[in-house]
């Protein structure tokens, strides 16, 4: 249907993008805190990098990835997730010969073919930070603590924070096979997802919704009990430092995120007025996907958390500016023969730096004064023939409804 937005898609329109602003506001503004900075990569990529970056075999990867060829036959997929892309642009620009860490973040749309419902649709909007460049479990507690501070800084409370430690290639082959040897018996009872992934992804088992239920999941080796002694040192270091921050957590061995590339930390923070799908956003550590991309080897942790999912937040919590920004002046033109001191008005005044509009379609002056309300306008400029033969306009304020005439050649000193 031409006239409908493809399932999945919606238009953020001129009465709702105040929300959206102020959510990047406030994102930039902690970021900067931070010492975060932006970085904008394409929307499409070479499929291989998701392939390589998130893991053949994976949810997005197999399911969820919107690919296409172009016209000389290259797959091209549209950008489910963004570490990967950050990624491959920290290689391809030798970002890796800079001062250490790196670290940037971002704000944009990704996409992937989900079943569309609250808060999460095909086209989704994404921010998220990345820290390339050092081993330090100081990096890690920094970007949890980065992740918590914007959502706090919306005013959200009753926050949650789960992490959890998966390991690195030393450590978790030994508790893949205990996971193994532990599941094989009830293999016949997991879901079919869970069959596949048996083999080759183990860990993921323990992330399903569907089995996670079931009496035999309890019992399943914790990875956290079969870390090396690096990764324990790592894991115990991240604990102190968030607990020296003042922010409570909870740990759970469960907490293994969809995404191949994690080692060490994995967290998510839940805000429960969300419902079951209460994950707000998430990420951790990935050490060693920079040299699976190509790259050095090179440490990373990172997160991301979906705008829709804070935003409908936040719309819950009655925390959203709403409605249209204010403007500075309205021009009220009762008759024909003011536009054109109106029009030269208006662009002495936005040289000012003033917002401003004027009348642009046939109303009664009364219609431009409720027009001139609906805009919020701070000032109503009245270009009245008695005023103009005078070189002066009528300046209501509309708070209070007082007036006073002003020359217009001193209107630009009124305004000051």
């Amino acid at each position: 249907m031409l006239t409908g937005a493809p399932r999945g898609t919606k238009d953020i329109l001129p009465g709702t993008i105040n929300g959206w602003r102020y959510a990047e506001q406030i994102i930039r503004e902690v970021c900067r805190e931070f010492n975060y900075q932006e970085i904008r990569t394409p929307i499409f990529e070479h499929t291989e990098l998701f392939q390589r970056g998130i893991g053949d075999g994976t949810d997005v990867v197999d399911k969820e990835m919107y690919t296409f060829s172009d016209r000389s036959g290259r797959s091209l997929t549209l950008r489910p997730e963004n570490t990967a892309s950050v990624v491959r642009s920290f290689v391809e620009n030798k970002l890796y010969a800079e001062p250490m860490p790196l670290k940037v973040y971002y704000i944009g749309p990704m996409f992937r073919y989900d079943r569309p419902q609250a808060g999460r649709m095909r086209q989704f909007h994404q921010f998220g930070v990345e820290a390339l460049g050092s081993q330090s479990p100081v990096v890690d507690a920094e970007v949890i603590l980065l992740a918590l501070t914007v959502l706090q800084r919306f005013g959200l409370k009753d926050l949650k924070l789960k992490i959890n430690s998966v390991g690195c290639p030393k450590c978790r082959p030994q508790h893949r096979q205990l996971l193994q040897d532990y599941f094989r018996p009830h293999l016949d009872e997991l879901c079919e997802d869970c069959q596949h992934r048996f083999d080759r992804r183990t860990l993921r088992i323990l992330d399903c919704k569907e089995d996670a239920a079931k009496p035999f999941m309890a019992g399943a080796p914790k990875i956290t009990d079969h870390l090396c002694d690096e990764c324990k040192e790592h894991f115990e270091m991240v604990k102190k430092l968030l607990t020296e921050a003042g922010v409570d957590y909870e740990v759970d061995s469960n907490l293994v995120r969809g995404l191949d590339y994690y080692t060490k930390t994995a967290f998510e923070i839940q805000y429960s007025p969300l419902g079951a799908q209460s994950a707000v956003g998430g990420g951790g550590r990935y050490d060693g996907l920079v040299e699976e991309l190509g790259g050095p080897s090179t440490p990373g942790v990172g997160f991301a958390m979906g705008l829709e999912r804070i935003l409908l937040a936040l719309e819950k919590q009655n925390l959203l500016p709403v409605g249209k920004e204010s403007i500075d002046v309205f021009a009220v033109i009762p008759d024909e023969g003011g536009v054109a001191d109106a029009f030269r008005v208006m662009q002495q005044l936005r040289a000012q730096g003033l917002s401003c509009d004027m009348n642009l379609v046939e109303r009664s002056l009364k219609a431009q004064m409720k027009q001139a309300n609906r805009d919020q306008a701070k000032f109503a400029l009245i270009f009245g023939e008695d005023e103009r033969s005078r070189g002066a306009v009528t300046v209501r304020n509309m708070a209070d409804s007082s007036q006073t005439e002003v020359k217009m050649s001193e209107l630009e000193t009124f305004f000051k």
